[in-house]
């Protein structure tokens, strides 16, 4: 599908007199199934969180079931010591009373079958309880490996992502100050570019510093092949009244986004399957549109990257 995507926005690029509404519509269609592919993939975060936590749930209870079953072990343990015991205070009395009377000895000797029956009984039950034991010891063995692989899998893509973060800001340092902002939230980076470093007003071509910081954010991408790059173009809420072969802010938000693509796929060491363009218009913005200094911050192209699932996808299908 992204490649399909790719290869129609390089068809509108070069094409761009030739628009018609039936291949608008097309475009609109296909950033619907990319942002709802977007929020699936949001989604797919928020679950294995979820599960994470019911997993952690379960490792509790099964914590308690083990406590209690050690319980019950020592419970029968000290049952068998005290049937012990009395058989021990029987045989004694056994032997003191075999002396004495032969009924004696006769009610001792039935008292004595009964208490090895019972002693016999616990006997089994303990054996039964210690295998009952075992068993839930290695589950609980078992549940814990899976949750510390998991929370491992997770901590290292966290660990990848802060140390993305970290590359990308450090390549990009010389654009601090100018509209760039790069951060991490939600297990994703974010890296906004107001649009006063990239175009001109109404315009979808990138100047010589917004290119240069695109390529220097490439450069990073391209050594992190297993990252999803999602390219959003954004708009402020006044109407285009530009280019008439634009029918609006989202057409010229599609483009924007279009375009930094187009620079991103300049580095071959990038596959073009990892890139997704999209525009938004003015339908997310990030501050009010009411004075000049939020719709400069509305107007920006942001680049989201995502870890791909796979590994822990794989993990929470083992559990």
């Amino acid at each position: 599908m992204i490649k399909k995507l790719s290869i129609l926005a390089l068809t509108i690029t070069l094409f761009t007199s030739c628009v018609s509404k039936k291949i608008y519509t097309e475009l609109e269609d296909k950033y619907a199934d990319l942002k709802q592919e977007n929020r699936g993939l949001s989604d797919e975060l928020e679950t294995l969180s979820g599960d994470k936590i019911q997993l952690t749930n379960d490792l509790n209870d099964l914590q308690k079931s083990y406590d209690e079953a050690v319980a019950e072990r020592d419970k029968l343990q000290s049952d068998y010591a005290a049937a012990k015991s009395n058989l021990e205070t029987l045989k004694a009395s056994y032997q003191a009373l075999e002396e004495n009377s032969s009924a004696s000895i006769a009610k001792n000797s039935q008292k004595n079958r009964e208490l090895l029956a019972e002693l016999e009984a616990k006997e089994q039950a303990l054996a039964a309880e210690i295998e009952r034991l075992n068993t839930l010891k290695q589950e609980l063995e078992s549940r814990s490996q899976r949750v510390a692989e998991l929370e491992n899998v997770i901590a290292s893509k966290d660990a990848a992502m802060r140390k993305l973060k970290d590359a990308i800001s450090k390549a990009l340092t010389n654009f601090e100050g100018k509209g760039l902002t790069v951060e991490q939230r939600n297990g994703k980076v974010y890296i906004s570019m107001e649009n006063k470093l990239l175009f001109e007003s109404g315009s979808w071509y990138v100047g010589s510093q917004g290119k240069q910081a695109v390529k220097q954010l490439g450069s990073v991408l391209a050594e992190n092949p297993e990252i999803s790059v999602l390219i959003e173009g954004h708009t402020d809420n006044v109407p285009y009244k530009g280019n008439a072969q634009l029918s609006g802010n989202w057409d010229l938000s599609a483009k924007r986004a279009t375009a930094i693509v187009n620079i991103l796929r300049e580095n071959d060491a990038i596959n073009p399957e990892n890139l997704t363009a999209a525009g938004r218009g003015e339908y997310a913005p990030v501050a009010t549109n009411d004075t000049s200094e939020g719709k400069a911050k509305n107007r920006r192209i942001e680049v989201i990257l995502t870890p791909k699932l796979d590994e822990i996808s794989k993990l929470l299908n083992d559990i």
